[in-house]
C-alpha cells in the first residue's frame, strides 16, 4: 500500500503556508508506478453529485482526460445537488451496465441501498469524497475513495486563521451536515481554533446545493449579529463563498474590512478568481482534482482486472493571493508534476 506518511503532509503544508505557493509544484512524482495494464474497450459512468460544485466539476474533468488517454468511453450523469437526483442518478448509471462507476463528491451512507444494487451487478466502483475512510476498501461497497487528508486540510484552513485573525480572531464555520466527512472536516476546524485560542462565534449548518438562495440571507443575519466580532469564514467548501461576497458588498462591506473567508476545500476556478482579484476570499485548501481524476481512472482499472488499489492520497496546497498571481493564468491548482506520464506508462506496458 503507497501513502504518504502524515509527517511527510504536515511538511508539505507547513512549506505552502510559508510560500503561498503549491509544494507540489516542485516535488517529483510520489504516487504509484506499477500496476495493470489499461484493460481495452471499457465504459464506464461518473455519478457527480452536483456539477455546479467546482471541485466536482473539477474531479470529472480529471477523469475524462484519463479516460482518453487510456481509451475508455465515458458519460458523466449528474445529480443536480438533491438525494433524489442523484438515487436517479445511479439508477440510470446501473441500467446503462457499465464496467464501472465512478460515484463524485457524495457520501456513500446516503445512497446505500443504491449502491448495493451496482455491488449485485458486479460492477466495481470508485469514489471521490465518498466519506471519512480514505484510500482502499472504502464502507459502501466502494473499491477506493479518493481524497486528500481531510483532517490536515482542516487543521490548515484554521491554522492559517489563527495567524491572520490573531488574539482578536472570531469565526463562523460553515458545513453540510447531509455529509458525515463535512462534519468530520468542521469540527477539526472548530477544534484546531479552539485549541489555539481561538473564538468560534457560530457553527452552522446550511446544505451545499442551497447556498445560493441561503448564503445571502444567512450572511446578512451574521453581520447585524456579530458586527466586528465575526473575523473569518471558514467552510467545508468553496461554494459558500460563491454567494458571500455579494451579501457583504449589497451591506457596504469591502472585502478588506469584512470577515476574511477561507475554504477548507476543493479550490475551484471561482475560487482562485476571487482570491487572485482580492474579492470576498483570502484562501483556499485546494486539492489536485484534475490529479484526482486520473486517479480514480487508474483505481478503476485496478479493480476490473482484480488487482489492489494503489492506496496513494495526494496532499493539499494553502493557496493564497501571492501563490495564485505566482501561478499566472492558472485556474485551478494543477501540480506540475508528471502523473499524467506515469499513469500513461502504467496503462500502456
Amino acid at each position: 500500500m503507497q501513502k504518504r506518511t502524515f509527517l511527510k503532509t504536515i511538511l508539505a503544508t507547513t512549506m505552502l503556508a510559508t510560500a503561498g505557493i503549491p509544494a507540489l509544484a516542485e516535488t517529483p512524482w510520489d504516487g504509484p508506478t506499477t500496476g495493470p495494464a489499461g484493460a481495452p474497450d471499457k465504459s464506464i459512468v461518473v455519478v457527480a453529485a452536483d456539477m455546479k460544485n467546482g471541485g466536482i466539476l473539477g474531479v470529472s474533468k480529471g477523469v475524462e482526460e484519463a479516460a482518453s488517454q487510456i481509451g475508455w468511453t465515458i458519460r458523466v450523469l449528474d445529480g443536480a445537488g438533491s438525494i433524489q437526483g442523484r438515487t436517479a442518478a445511479i439508477g440510470q448509471a446501473l441500467a446503462l451496465q457499465p464496467d464501472g462507476i465512478v460515484i463524485n463528491g457524495f457520501d456513500a451512507v446516503e445512497q446505500q441501498a443504491a449502491l448495493e444494487d451496482v455491488a449485485a451487478a458486479n460492477i466495481p466502483i470508485v469514489a471521490w469524497h465518498s466519506g471519512p475512510k480514505i484510500g482502499c476498501d472504502a464502507p459502501g461497497g466502494i473499491f477506493a475513495n479518493v481524497s486528500t487528508d481531510a483532517m490536515t486540510v482542516s487543521e490548515v484552513a484554521a491554522n492559517w486563521a489563527l495567524e491572520d485573525g490573531g488574539k482578536d480572531m472570531g469565526a463562523v464555520i460553515f458545513t453540510d451536515s447531509t455529509y458525515q466527512i463535512a462534519i468530520d472536516k468542521a469540527d477539526r476546524i472548530k477544534e484546531t481554533i479552539e485549541a489555539g485560542g481561538g473564538k468560534v462565534l457560530e457553527y452552522v449548518d446550511t446544505p451545499i446545493a442551497d447556498t445560493s438562495s441561503r448564503m445571502g440571507p444567512l450572511t446578512t443575519s451574521l453581520l447585524q449579529k456579530y458586527g466586528d466580532e465575526w473575523t473569518h469564514a471558514l467552510a467545508i467548501n468553496d461554494l459558500y463563498f460563491d454567494f458571500m461576497g455579494p451579501a457583504l458588498a449589497a451591506a457596504g462591506v469591502s472585502s478588506e474590512d469584512g470577515p476574511q473567508a477561507g475554504s477548507a476545500g476543493d479550490g475551484s476556478e471561482a475560487a482562485f478568481f476571487r482570491i487572485k482579484t482580492g474579492a470576498y476570499q483570502a484562501i483556499t485548501v485546494a486539492e489536485p482534482l484534475n490529479l484526482q481524476g486520473w486517479q480514480l481512472v487508474d483505481e478503476l482499472n485496478r479493480a476490473i482486472q482484480g488487482e489492489p488499489c494503489s492506496g496513494y492520497v495526494t496532499s493539499p496546497a494553502l493557496v493564497t493571493k501571492e501563490g495564485v498571481e505566482r501561478m499566472g493564468d492558472a485556474t485551478a491548482f494543477d501540480p506540475d508534476t508528471p502523473y499524467r506520464e506515469a499513469y500513461s506508462a502504467i496503462w500502456k506496458q
